[in-house]
């Protein structure tokens, strides 16, 4: 008797089965709605402003173990070299996070002139040939 984990049915089935998974995990998801839009965005900010933190807290660290350095080296007579000029570290201060404005439609951006009040009609009454009496073809 053949073994079921070696039989072709079985390959056959599993190969399958993994097909239509894969098939239901590449189907296209809805958009985004435009309040997780906005969710996406300040989440994306306030990890963008962890990292500056994150930086701030190394810079301090950094600086504070060079300071313990020179001053260990100094108090033991070593001749140490004199620390590089670094830019002094930068707080990022408080999150603080404001959404971008929506974007308007073209008609209220302000794209078209605006509309003027109407003096005469567009056209009058008069034939083209009493107006223009020289074009005569």
């Amino acid at each position: 008797m053949k073994n079921l984990l070696t039989s072709g049915l079985f390959k056959g089935l599993f190969t399958g089965l993994l097909l239509g998974v894969s098939a239901l995990a590449l189907a296209k998801l809805p958009p985004l709605s435009d309040e997780a839009k906005a969710k996406a965005a300040e989440a994306a900010a306030k990890a963008a402003w962890a990292g500056k933190v994150d930086a701030y807290q190394l810079c301090q660290s950094q600086d504070k173990v060079a300071a313990s350095y020179y001053k260990t080296a100094k108090a033991a007579g070593k001749d140490a070299k004199p620390p590089l000029a670094t830019p002094a570290c930068a707080n990022p201060g408080v999150f603080a996070y404001t959404p971008p404005e929506a974007a308007k439609p073209a008609e209220a951006a302000g794209a078209h002139s605006p509309a003027a009040t109407a003096a005469s009609p567009p056209s009058g009454k008069q034939p083209d040939a009493a107006v223009n009496p020289a074009n005569k073809s």
